[in-house]
């Protein structure tokens, strides 16, 4: 962050600063964690359900902070205090500012499946060129978005900011804050439904972003989602997909092994040959985001090319290894329906024995058990040979896959405890759940399987 005083922050949120000695100094940072308090950062006291930063404060200015941002001062501090009613609220506030400081190209990042996989593929594109800013890790919601947008500085020539939600409003105030002068739309699916209800209503709170954007901004929209596909919008719209009516399309996939994919993706008179370092039929959705903003954005085909082969996966999404007896494709950061069937699509184009051990998904609304009876079913569509089920909700997974190997467990250790009698070597398998199910307690367990 550059460019604006400690007292210019208090005005803009409107805040009065106690203890003004360093009033004039520039606010180089902002962070909600004192761990991370640099000289010359802010350090936002914000109050958690079990940690009160107001309880850090002493030692945010001890580490060096040149200010803080807190709703009263706390006995015996002598720094700049910016005080204000509601820390997490001045902090969209500044940020909302900030983010106006900046002429260069935002793209904001949405919909229910693959937006952190499309954000790294963006960015790694347009690192090609560029110094780019993109989110770090999950940080999408209303709290890190803010601190997001403080990490742009002058050297940025483009961010990529992910913009997660859960319910109408809150895409309005997050483009509120980041103003993208791009959107990528992913996929409009079955998330979040206790909130949004249905489809229609996912989409309709995930294009409240369109609210802050310019008539001249862009929208790149996948055309293999009906929803998408049909939505108008006064904005230039791209389409990209599979199918020949996609303006960005990806032709000629070739599924070279578990590690990596190669497809030409056309546009027009272009043709560019790309090797994807990845797996999954969700990366080629990745490839194709990445190629229509670089395109965009006046990319060359090689600088697009090296963007999409230089790509590392994220965390446990579809991170995919050889443990020496299986291949594990893990896959345990999050589920929702749609996630999961493309993660079965890609589980169909492996070698070996497939199988699938699957947990509940989470906030789908009164249609969570049909919705789980329908994984279950495509399942064995596709082709899977044993599918195993923990928690729930699952057991409609399990029993919609009638005419497979399907069994259903209680807990993640009975199914552990089993999985040495389960599993055969060669086989490949897919782990998949809502984060809050621990998968990973499953997918370690895999790994020691000998």
């Amino acid at each position: 962050m550059r460019g604006i005083s400690v007292k210019e922050a208090a005005a803009i949120v409107g805040g009065s600063l106690a203890n003004e000695k360093n009033a004039d100094d520039e606010i180089l940072s902002v962070v909600i964690d004192s761990r991370k308090v640099e000289s010359g950062a802010m350090f936002a006291a914000l109050r958690g359900e079990r940690v009160d930063g107001h309880d850090y404060i002493g030692k945010a200015f001890e580490l060096g902070a040149v200010c803080c941002l807190a709703e009263h001062v706390p006995e015996g501090v002598s720094g700049s205090v910016i005080v204000v009613s509601d820390v997490a609220q001045a902090m969209k506030e500044l940020a909302e500012v900030y983010r106006r400081c900046f002429d260069i190209p935002v793209i904001g990042v949405a919909g229910s499946v693959g937006k952190t996989t499309a954000k790294e593929m963006i960015a790694s594109v347009l690192s090609a060129r560029y110094k780019v800013l993109k989110t770090e890790k999950n940080l999408n919601n209303e709290l890190g978005v803010p601190l997001t947008v403080f990490r742009i500085e002058p050297e940025h020539k483009a961010a990529i900011i992910e913009m997660g939600i859960s319910d109408f409003g809150e895409m309005r105030r997050l483009a509120k804050i980041v103003r993208p002068t791009m959107a990528v739309y992913t996929l409009i699916g079955h998330a979040h439904l206790e909130h949004l209800h249905d489809r229609n209503g996912v989409l309709k709170a995930k294009t409240e972003m369109l609210e802050y954007m310019p008539d001249d901004g862009t929208l790149f929209l996948n055309a293999d989602d009906d929803l998408l596909a049909s939505y108008e919008c006064g904005q230039e719209r791209i389409l990209y997909g599979l199918g020949p009516e996609a303006d960005v399309r990806a032709e000629n996939v070739s599924f070279d092994s578990l590690y990596g994919m190669s497809c030409d993706i056309v546009s027009g008179d272009r043709k560019i040959h790309v090797k994807i370092p990845a797996y999954g039929k969700h990366m080629l959705y990745a490839a194709l985001e990445g190629a229509a903003v670089g395109l965009k954005l006046g990319l060359t085909d090689d600088e697009i090319a090296a963007g999409i082969a230089a790509y590392e996966t994220v965390g446990r999404r579809a991170s995919v290894s050889d443990t020496g007896f299986i291949t594990l494709i893990d896959d345990c950061y999050n589920a929702n329906p749609d996630s999961v069937m493309c993660a079965i699509d890609s589980l169909s184009q492996s070698n070996g024995r497939k199988v699938c051990i699957l947990g509940d998904m989470l906030e789908m609304g009164e249609n969570k058990e049909s919705l789980h009876a329908q994984v279950g079913a495509y399942a064995e569509n596709k082709g899977v040979s044993l599918l195993l089920c923990v928690g729930e909700l699952s057991k409609y997974t399990c029993v919609a896959a009638e005419n497979i190997n399907s069994l259903h467990f209680e807990t993640n250790a009975e199914l552990i405890d089993e999985l040495p009698h389960l599993i055969r070597k060669g086989d490949t398998v897919l782990v998949k759940a809502s984060h809050s199910m621990k998968f990973e307690e499953i997918s370690e367990a895999l790994k020691l399987l000998k």
